[in-house]
């Protein structure tokens, strides 16, 4: 008889490091009651390759990565900056849940997963999935919504929760309402599907790290606040006879220095622009060279002959996947890449999303978007014409790049800013890299067994 499936679950504690652990007493005790190790992320230390390294086991490049090079890149065949794109077939490799699935037929067992809202979600092979999906309607506006399988598990969660809460899950309004919103939908999620497998992902301390810094007075009470939210996803698992893994994906360091690099090549003439109505966009067909800038992190494509400039702050590297930029730029200590090639002096002639929330149209990551760059009655009256019909884009993001305090994405940072693993897990070493987690997963499931599979 072969021994049961542990059912596990993981909580992604999106900016959790070791130093910030003081600060949440329930995450202190459970690592107390468990293990504690450092984990070491792949390049880019970004969302989407972190998780894609977490859950496959493999690098970012090479003939067995899994190719998730960032949370955005240059798509070839079709010419275009692509940014959080949520198909599960752009990530090469076997997912953890699809390795546990094979162990437990192999036993004669059933085997289960529900991901809420770890990327890469959409036309995956889990059971049940939820991820964040608005609706774009004709008339411009952007309806809160999810995409779920299976697909009626939306409208039950919707209409148990209310709408997911969208705008407090980016943007100036992010707050801890989607990360309490997501913790309610995964214990709904458990109580139907009893899933062997649980992921969860709780944004909300990604944000006040961004905007004000780690260092910031403020930054306890949001600790506080996920840990929380934490604490009490720890205690319904752990009622329900669950292991659970608490990890984080990065640690995000403080920052003071906003590199311009699509600037600088804007300067060297190698990247060009094309003008509609007065604003300027990156025309990437164009260009003899551009950057897809992602935190800190910046994806620089150009053809062989062609020498870039020095840009300051900065390293360059190679990530060998031909989603890659050729030549791929580190930021240094207390800098990052803003995407932004207009010039500086002249403000009117960024793009009109530049001043929106607008994550897929944007060439770069923009953390900006965090910010509200208008007073609230300004804000509310924009709001009020947009729900009256009227054409009313919502430009209320500040151009201001000195204002974001905090940002991650390169390695090398001090243990104390390394993101953590907490809980029942089996690795002894203090420090570990983030492609063993899928291990950990198996063997917290399976045993020994689950490590060779």
């Amino acid at each position: 008889m072969p021994t049961p499936i542990q059912p596990l679950a993981v909580l992604n504690v999106v900016g959790l490091s070791g130093s910030l652990l003081e600060h949440a007493p329930n995450l202190r005790r459970f690592a107390e009651s468990g293990k504690q190790t450092r984990l070491r992320p792949v390049l880019p230390a970004v969302t989407c390759s972190v998780q894609s390294s977490m859950l496959t086991g493999r690098p970012v490049d090479g003939p067995e990565g899994h190719g998730v090079v960032g949370n955005g890149w240059f798509h070839e065949q079709l010419q275009e900056i692509q940014f959080w794109k949520q198909s599960n077939r752009l990530v090469r490799g076997e997912k953890v849940w699809e390795t546990a699935r094979r162990i437990a037929e192999q036993r004669g067992q059933d085997f289960r997963v529900a991901n809420l809202f770890w990327w890469f979600n959409m036309g995956s092979s889990a059971d049940v999935a939820v991820t964040p999906r608005p609706q774009y309607r004709a008339d411009g506006r952007k309806v809160p919504d999810v995409w779920t399988h299976p697909s009626d598990e939306r409208d039950r969660l919707q209409g148990e929760l209310g709408r997911f809460p969208l705008f407090r899950f980016w943007g100036p309004g992010s707050n801890l309402a989607s990360s309490r919103w997501i913790a309610d939908a995964t214990e709904l999620v458990v109580e139907r599907h009893d899933p062997t497998l649980t992921l969860v992902y709780l944004p909300h301390l990604d944000y006040g790290l961004q905007k004000l810094g780690p260092n910031h007075a403020d930054i306890p009470k949001h600790v506080a606040e996920i840990d929380a939210v934490a604490g009490r996803l720890i205690d319904f698992f752990r009622k329900r006879g669950r292991r659970v893994i608490a990890l984080s994906e990065y640690g995000i360091e403080a920052v003071d220095t906003p590199v311009f690099v699509n600037r600088h090549l804007r300067e060297a003439g190698l990247l060009a622009v094309r003008v509609e109505d007065g604003r300027e966009l990156l025309d990437p067909i164009a260009s003899r060279a551009f950057a897809v800038a992602d935190h800190q992190v910046a994806h620089v494509y150009h053809g062989p002959e062609v020498a870039l400039p020095e840009i300051p702050r900065c390293a360059a590297v190679r990530i060998d996947h031909p989603r890659a930029g050729q030549t791929v730029l580190v930021a240094d200590e207390g800098a990052w890449f803003s995407y932004d090639y207009w010039p500086e002096h002249q403000p009117h002639k960024a793009p009109d999303f530049a001043r929106t929330v607008d994550i897929h149209r944007k060439p770069g990551y923009d953390p900006r978007e965090l910010f509200l760059g208008v007073g609230k009655a300004a804000l509310a009256w924009k709001i009020a014409k947009k729900k009256l019909g009227f054409a009313q884009p919502l430009n209320v993001i500040p151009l201001d790049a000195a204002l974001v305090r905090g940002s991650h994405g390169r390695v090398g940072t001090p243990p104390s800013l390394q993101p953590v693993m907490l809980g029942d897990h089996r690795c002894a070493d203090a420090e570990t890299p983030c492609t063993d987690v899928r291990n950990a997963m198996l063997q917290a499931m399976f045993g020994d067994f689950g490590r060779v599979a």
